[in-house]
């Protein structure tokens, strides 16, 4: 059969002009495209593979601003491309010449409607058929994003009552002073209407974060670790095993400690996340940013499959948010994002790797940093952790001025 590519895109105003340049490209290369329109990027990754596609592209640029784009690929199993594949891919293509290839055949678009209620079928179905969340009264804020149709469909056909905030894409207003980066949003929302929690996707839907009855925001560390809890007392936690990235909570490792719980730790990206969880079996982990992969239902983090797990977990447990985020108490941390003009190793900046091993040295086992570079926007990040607010927040500020001296002279 001819090849199919599926395709699915974000609400920012430029995501049509590249999908029609992008399956412009296939079809004129004998590839059909099943467009999927507007939906979220761990929808594209259940769909490569329900559909038996030959790959699946989302064009996103996920909580950043509408200003930016880029494209998500995934291989027909639903994974993201691991980076050898990726240099692979780059080093054939420098060397590609299009205008030689031949033309046997050429593709069409093919609109793929049912997309959306596949999805919808697939995620309801990450949670029992018996659980219903009537009697929860819930903020949820889709960040003007892929999730503002869908999402609070889900909630509400499963009996809640849902207040929706920020469902109102118009191409430009994706994560505009709401999302998932946004917190204060529903913060201030939960409150108001007196909710029994809220939380916030970001704007291609892989990610979520919570805010209990009180206010408080629950970031991926709180929910993995309500997670991990559970499945270790029901005996689903396979391997007995969390896998998190290097970004991850002091506080999350002392809590697993505590519950006799393996922590695995990763690089930044929920891609590598999903490496060491497949190379350990492990079946949970992800990102202090949101992205927590269920490896039983899914390949990809999935804000929504997320918010159902922590959910079915607040309705079997017949107890407030708050006291099952008590499980973990957060170290304190300081992070601080500094624009770069150029990326160098942090090693090469001698006042910069100067003031990383002094501050190695003073927080000793108390504490930790790790700098590092965004993986999606011209910013070194700066995370330091430790005991003394005080002293992280000056370890952090002094190394950040050192990159930004070393790097924007």
């Amino acid at each position: 059969p001819k090849p199919a590519i599926i395709i699915g895109r974000d609400t920012r105003e430029s995501g049509e002009m590249l999908f029609d340049a992008l399956a412009n490209g296939l079809i004129k290369r004998g590839v059909d495209v099943w467009d999927c329109g507007v939906i979220t990027t761990p929808a594209i990754s259940y769909l490569a593979q329900a559909t038996n596609s030959l790959a699946g592209i989302v064009i996103s640029a996920s909580h950043n601003p509408y200003q930016y784009n880029g494209i998500k690929f995934f291989s027909n199993a639903g994974m993201k491309l691991p980076d050898e594949v990726e240099s692979e891919i780059e080093e054939k293509l420098a060397a590609f010449n299009l205008s030689k290839t031949k033309r046997e055949r050429r593709g069409n678009v093919i609109p793929l409607p049912e997309a959306k209620q596949r999805y919808i079928d697939f995620v309801r179905g990450s949670i029992s058929e018996e659980v219903n969340f009537s009697g929860i009264k819930m903020v949820i804020d889709c960040a003007n994003g892929s999730v503002s149709e869908i999402g609070p469909k889900i909630f509400r056909d499963l009996g809640a009552e849902v207040i929706v905030l920020n469902d109102a894409p118009d191409g430009k207003n994706i994560n505009d002073h709401c999302g998932s980066l946004h917190l204060e949003v529903i913060q201030k929302a939960v409150k108001a209407n007196r909710a029994d929690l809220g939380f916030a996707f970001d704007g291609d839907g892989d990610r979520v974060l919570f805010t209990d009855e009180e206010g408080r925001d629950l970031d991926g560390d709180h929910l993995m670790a309500i997670c991990a809890q559970y499945l270790k007392r029901k005996g689903k936690l396979k391997n007995n095993t969390l896998v998190v990235t290097s970004m991850s909570n002091l506080g999350l490792l002392l809590a697993m400690d505590r519950l006799g719980i393996r922590v695995l730790q990763t690089k930044v990206g929920d891609r590598y996340v999903l490496e060491e969880m497949l190379k350990s079996g492990a079946t949970l982990g992800g990102e202090q940013a949101g992205h927590i992969i269920f490896l039983d239902y899914a390949k990809a983090g999935d804000g929504l499959i997320t918010a159902l797990r922590v959910l079915s977990i607040v309705r079997e447990e017949k107890k407030p948010l708050s006291e099952l985020a008590g499980i973990m108490e957060r170290a304190p941390q300081v992070l601080i994002n500094v624009e770069v003009k150029e990326r160098k190793p942090f090693t090469a900046l001698p006042l910069t790797s100067k003031l990383i091993r002094e501050a190695e040295s003073t927080l000793g086992r108390e504490g930790r940093i790790l700098v590092r570079y965004s993986g999606t926007e011209p910013l070194a990040r700066v995370m330091v952790e430790g005991k003394d607010r005080k002293k992280i927040e000056k370890i952090a500020k002094n190394i950040s001025q050192a990159i930004k001296k070393e790097l924007n002279p």
